[in-house]
């Protein structure tokens, strides 16, 4: 059984919440029953499969979103929250 598209905000509007150095905040949710990102007050949210066991709803999230970002996962950098649901991450140029 194929998996459902993902609802992903559009790239321009994940891009306007980066600040001026390339940080982005997340709210993550893992071990959700679908996969996602949404824009609410501001904040981008994230909902993950992945339970947060060794790192994989981290990875999980990075993939999401540089799919959103449309970018390769290897330009997000973790910068902070490796074992917090509130993550910042820094996208690479």
């Amino acid at each position: 059984m194929a998996r459902p598209k993902l609802d992903l905000p559009e790239a321009d509007d994940v891009e306007a919440l980066l600040d001026a150095e390339g940080r982005l905040a997340v709210r993550v949710t893992p071990g959700a029953k679908g996969e996602g990102l949404t824009i609410e007050s501001g904040r981008l949210l994230a909902k993950v499969r992945a339970k947060p066991e060794g790192g994989k709803a981290n990875e999980a999230v990075r993939a999401l979103v540089a799919s959103a970002l449309r970018v390769a996962p290897s330009r997000l950098e973790l910068l902070r929250g490796a074992t917090s649901r509130e993550k910042q991450f820094r996208l690479t140029r």
